[in-house]
């Protein structure tokens, strides 16, 4: 079958089953095309809640559809790959946060989205790259254990007072963009915004114009009158950044950020999930309910 045919085919099924493909914005510049939105995972999660839709495909990897289901239980989510996992998600278990939370009892936990499902559920509060902040100085604690991501929780450590204990953990993309990265992007765009995700190590962060989520960065790129841009986050950003800012001219800050994870939902996969239904998330009901909590918390605590 033919990329035509593939395409052909997947419109059909959406028309017939009544779904709707969501893709990540780190997800195949093929698959951003056909999705009918793109954009930060949590976000498409809630947005998927008022869709008109019986089914969902999630263009991601596994935690994102998880977040899905745990909103939108009714409705049938499909991992165009089933075995698309995020690294940084899985260097934190339930158990592991359970013994954790052992040791710094008087700690609220704050769980980054990019976590499973079972870790949220034993969260106090979840939150995201764009709302960690807001998140952190809105609960009561002035003691935090930050799951997973270190260089996240260092971010925000910057912006708080609050003492913040950290998980060694780190999204493995991210974590190889280095500071020397950085200066050679610079001396070979000397006239680019460096704008980073803070999911990058502090030095990276340290050398930023802005620290921004993948949504904070293609607003920003949108309003900015800067022309040229050096971008530290995962490479296929770039797809989304030039369709949007077509005028201005983007550079990945390195050639290394690909997320081999992310582009498992390549078209024939999405086909696949669509015809097949057999990638199915779901998430068991005492814990998807726990999950929900950490995440209702966070959006009573950064409301829309």
């Amino acid at each position: 079958m033919n990329s035509d045919e593939i395409l052909r085919r997947i419109s059909e099924l959406k028309e017939e089953k009544n779904a709707v493909i969501l893709a990540h914005n780190y997800a195949r510049a093929e698959v951003q095309d056909i999705a009918d939105l793109v954009g930060d995972s949590f976000a498409l999660s809630q947005a998927a809640v008022d869709l008109d839709a019986d089914m969902i495909v999630f263009a991601g990897v596994h935690f994102m559809a998880e977040s899905a289901y745990i909103l939108s239980p009714q409705k049938t989510v499909l991992l165009p790959d089933a075995d698309a996992g995020c690294p940084m998600a899985d260097m934190v278990t339930a158990e592991a946060l359970r013994e954790a939370k052992k040791r710094y009892p008087n700690a609220a936990v704050v769980c980054y989205v990019n976590s499973s499902a079972a870790v949220k559920a034993e969260s106090d509060v979840c939150c995201t790259s764009a709302n960690a902040k807001e998140v952190v100085a809105a609960i009561e604690e002035d003691e935090i254990l930050f799951i997973p991501d270190k260089n996240l929780g260092h971010y925000i450590s910057t912006l708080t007072d609050k003492k913040i204990h950290f998980w060694n953990g780190f999204c493995p993309i991210h974590q190889q963009i280095t500071e020397f990265d950085v200066t050679a992007a610079k001396a070979k765009h000397p006239s680019a915004v460096f704008l980073a995700h803070p999911e990058c190590r502090p030095e990276v962060l340290a050398r930023a114009d802005g620290v921004f989520s993948t949504a904070g960065i293609i607003k920003y790129a949108a309003a900015s009158d800067e022309k040229e841009f050096l971008i530290g986050t995962e490479q296929e950003m770039l797809h989304k950044l030039m369709k949007d800012s077509p005028d201005k001219s983007f550079y990945s800050v390195s050639k290394y950020s690909y997320c081999a994870s992310m582009k498992m939902a390549a078209l024939p996969a999405v086909l696949n999930a669509l015809e097949t239904e057999t990638t199915k998330i779901m998430v068991p009901e005492d814990i998807r309910v726990k999950a929900k909590k950490a995440l209702d918390r966070m959006l009573a605590a950064v409301p829309k």
